[in-house]
This record gives structure tokens, C-alpha cells and sequence, in this order.
């Protein structure tokens, strides 16, 4: 994998991670960072979850990385409230 296609994954990791936390109904701690990390952790949970279909970006499938990436800020954000 070159630097571009990284840097393309970040980018639609981070898109997918925030569109999530604006659908939740609790916020994902950690601003654009975990956004990123919910958008990665979806696209990985989402197709295990739902399988990959739709529409695939950057080698995310759109759809279930989204829904997974609502599962993982639905969680963090329940753990984050937890500790404050």
C-alpha cells in the first residue's frame, strides 16, 4: 500500500466516523482522532457484522462500515461517560 491510498482510507475512515457520530444519539470522545478510529473500526466490524455490501470506497463498504461505526461510537461513547 503507497502513502495515497493511506492517506484516501484515513480520509473516508475519518468521513464515515463522524457522519456516525452525527447519527448516534451519544458523542464519540476524542474529536477528529476518534472519529478516525470509528470510521477504521467500523469498516472492520461493519462487513463481520452485516457482510460487505453497496457501495465500496477505498475498500470500505460504505453501508456496513457506517452501521459498524455507529455500533463502535454507540460503545465508546457509553465507556467514555462511564469514566467522567
Amino acid at each position: 500500500m503507497d502513502i495515497l491510498s493511506f492517506i484516501i482510507m484515513a480520509i473516508i475512515a475519518m468521513v464515515i466516523g463522524t457522519v456516525a457520530d452525527k447519527v448516534s444519539p451519544v458523542g464519540m470522545p476524542g474529536s477528529w482522532a476518534g472519529a478516525m478510529f470509528a470510521g477504521f473500526l467500523g469498516a472492520w466490524l461493519g462487513p463481520l457484522l452485516f457482510g460487505a455490501w453497496g457501495p465500496v470506497i477505498a475498500g470500505f463498504a460504505l453501508i456496513p462500515a457506517l452501521l459498524g461505526a455507529v455500533i463502535v461510537v454507540i460503545v465508546m461513547g457509553f465507556i467514555a461517560k462511564l469514566f467522567r
